[in-house]
């Protein structure tokens, strides 16, 4: 009997760590960055497995459409969001990690259209086509010189500007050049990017305050990405994308 029960014990001590530390992060394809058709699903995911490999936690990706993905961290469905923005409304019911890369949010314009983004008065009148739940600022989103659509993918906004449905789209231009050649190469020969971006992103790592191990999962990526910081993996990672931080 005490073999059985010391077995039992032993089983239950080995599983339940593994259990415990398996955090499951949800967003959308949103390539390089997050990507199902990588065998590494995406340089935010790099960095964030082994950032939380330092602390021993696995990582497991579910990809949703971001407005779910948000949506099910918030409510501790999910455990984190791999590569959010900052919004101040976010910050009401996500936890923030440090920061661990940035991006630059252009808008794609039709190739050979003039249109330089000179400031949310430049787009007076334009229909601009955006992606639900992104967040683009409270700026751009409460402008009322320009009329925002709403659809579910950047994709379908950049099919949308080449039939002249819209008149701009906006998206960091490494995932819209990466999407779009994914989709069809051809249609890169049909679009621009402006020079001056809407803003720049850093990128976090987020938990919903709803979830009670928020914290717990937060500051073990920080500490993760400390020491993936220290003994170059991030650089590492971040260079295999050429992308610098």
């Amino acid at each position: 009997m005490k073999t059985f029960l010391w077995i039992v014990s032993l089983v239950f001590a080995l599983c339940s760590p593994v259990f415990a530390k398996t955090i499951v992060a949800a967003a959308d394809p949103w390539p390089p960055f997050v990507d199902p058709k990588n065998p590494t699903e995406g340089l935010s995911l790099e960095i964030v497995r082994a950032a939380y490999k330092t602390q021993d936690y696995e990582v497991k990706m579910v990809f949703v459409p971001w407005a779910r993905a948000e949506a099910g961290v918030k409510d501790g469905t999910y455990d984190i969001l791999p590569n959010t923005w900052h919004t101040d409304a976010r910050t009401k019911e996500l936890m923030y990690s440090k920061p661990y890369a940035a991006n630059a949010v252009k808008f794609i314009k039709r190739k050979g259209d003039p249109f330089e983004f000179k400031g949310l008065d430049s787009l007076k009148g334009k229909r601009v086509g955006t992606v639900r739940g992104y967040g683009y600022g409270d700026a751009f989103l409460t402008s009322t010189a320009f009329t925002r659509e709403e659809v579910v993918d950047v994709l379908t906004n950049v099919k949308k500007l080449i039939g002249e449905r819209i008149d701009l789209t906006l998206e960091d231009e490494i995932v819209a050049k990466s999407i779009v050649a994914k989709e069809d190469p051809k249609m890169l020969d049909q679009i621009e990017f402006t020079k001056e971006a809407l803003s720049s992103n850093s990128l976090y790592v987020t938990s919903g305050l709803k979830n009670p191990n928020h914290k717990a999962i937060i500051d073990a990526f920080n500490a993760g990405l400390e020491t993936i910081k220290s003994n170059g993996t991030l650089a590492a990672i971040l260079k295999k994308y050429n992308i610098t931080k």
